[in-house]
C-alpha cells in the first residue's frame, strides 16, 4: 500500500545551513501532526514535499516523486501556508476562485467550488468583502478555503491556529477534525501547539534540529502499552499492601505514594485482577486507568528535554 509520504535521506541546505538533514520516514494516518520547535524544519519539509524547492535525497507524496512531479502533487494536495498570501483588493470569493483557476479548474467551476469552500469555512456572509478588513481568524479561514477549493486528497496545514484567540482556535480545530469525514481527505497539521495535536491527530511526525525523532501513532508516542497492561491505581489507603498482593499474583508494582501505585499486569491478566486482589486484602480502589504520558511530556521526552515527572493515567 502506498504511504501518504515517503522520505529517503531527504536533505535541504541553504548555503552552509542544513535545514533538514537525512530524513527517513514512512508517514501514514488520517490526521498527522508534524511537530517540532520553531526552526525544526517543518515548513521546509512541506515546501520540499510540494516540489516548491530543490532538495537532495528522495521524497514521495501519494506515490509521486516531489522532485519531478511537483505540479501533479499540487493538483492533489491543498496547501495552507503559515504566512498570509493574499492579493490586495480581492474579496474572499475572488481569491478562492483565482486559486481554483490556478489549479486548472474552468472559471465557472472554480467559482462554484469557491462558494462551497467558503461556506464550509463559515465565511458565506463575508465572502464578497475585501480580505484586508478580515480579522486574523477570518483570514485563516480564507486560507483554509483556498486550500480546499480544488477538492484535494491531502491537505498540508502550516500553523493553522497561529495567532488565533481561544474561540477562533477552537472553531478552526473543529473544522480540521471534520475534514477527513466530510471532505474525504487526509491532513498533515504542522504546528508547535501540542494541545492541537492531542485534540485532532491520530499520528505524529516529530522533528528537531532538522531531523526526524519520531514517526508513529499518537498512542505509540504517548506510550500506551499493547494489551493495556500498565495501569495507574489509586486506593483509599495502604498502596504497599495492594502492591504486595499483586506481586504475589505475578504483577510488577511501583508504589508512588501511600495511596497510589503503578501496576504492570502479568501476561493475559486484565484490570479485574487489581479489583480481586484489593477485595481480598480489604482495600478500596478509588481510581484506575491506563498509564500514558501526555503528548507534551512525550514530545519533550522524544526531543531529549523531558522533565522528571510521572506519566498521567486515563482514569476509569
Amino acid at each position: 500500500m502506498t504511504a501518504l509520504i515517503e522520505l529517503d535521506k531527504l536533505t535541504k541546505r541553504y548555503g552552509t545551513i542544513v535545514a533538514i538533514d537525512q530524513l527517513d520516514a514512512r508517514v501514514e494516518g488520517q490526521v498527522i501532526g508534524l511537530l517540532g520547535p520553531n526552526g525544526a524544519g517543518k515548513s521546509t519539509l512541506l515546501k520540499s514535499l510540494l516540489g516548491l524547492i530543490p532538495y537532495e535525497g528522495r521524497a514521495r507524496v501519494l506515490g509521486l516523486d516531489a522532485s519531478t512531479h511537483g505540479a501533479e502533487i499540487r493538483d492533489r494536495v491543498g496547501y495552507m501556508p503559515e504566512q498570509d498570501a493574499f492579493l490586495g483588493g480581492m474579496s474572499a470569493v475572488e481569491m478562492c476562485t483565482f486559486a481554483g483557476e490556478l489549479s486548472g479548474l474552468p472559471r465557472t467551476e472554480a467559482m462554484q467550488r469557491a462558494h462551497a469552500a467558503l461556506y464550509y469555512a463559515g465565511l458565506e456572509d463575508k465572502r464578497y468583502q475585501p480580505i484586508e478588513g478580515y480579522s486574523t481568524g477570518q483570514k485563516q479561514r480564507v486560507k483554509l478555503a483556498t486550500a480546499l477549493v480544488h477538492d484535494p486528497e491531502l491537505l498540508f496545514l502550516d500553523e493553522p491556529t497561529n495567532g488565533l484567540d481561544p474561540q477562533s482556535r477552537d472553531e478552526m480545530l473543529s473544522l480540521i477534525s471534520d475534514l477527513p469525514q466530510r471532505r474525504g481527505c487526509s491532513i498533515v497539521l504542522s504546528t508547535h501547539l501540542l494541545p492541537d495535536v492531542e485534540r485532532v491527530c491520530d499520528h505524529a511526525l516529530i522533528m528537531h534540529h532538522g531531523r526526524v525523532r519520531f514517526v508513529g501513532t499518537i498512542d505509540e508516542l504517548r506510550g500506551v502499552r499493547t494489551g493495556d497492561s500498565l495501569l495507574s491505581v489509586e486506593v483509599k489507603a495502604d498502596a504497599a499492601k495492594l502492591a504486595g498482593a499483586l506481586t504475589e499474583a505475578g504483577a510488577t508494582c511501583e508504589v508512588v505514594s501511600p495511596v497510589s501505585l503503578v501496576v504492570d499486569l502479568p501476561p493475559h491478566a486484565t484490570s479485574l485482577l487489581v479489583f480481586q486482589r484489593a477485595h481480598e486484602a480489604g482495600l478500596q480502589v478509588r481510581q484506575l486507568g491506563l498509564m500514558r504520558q501526555s503528548v507534551e511530556a512525550a514530545f519533550l521526552r522524544v526531543i531529549g528535554d523531558a522533565p522528571s515527572e510521572k506519566p498521567e493515567g486515563d482514569r476509569a
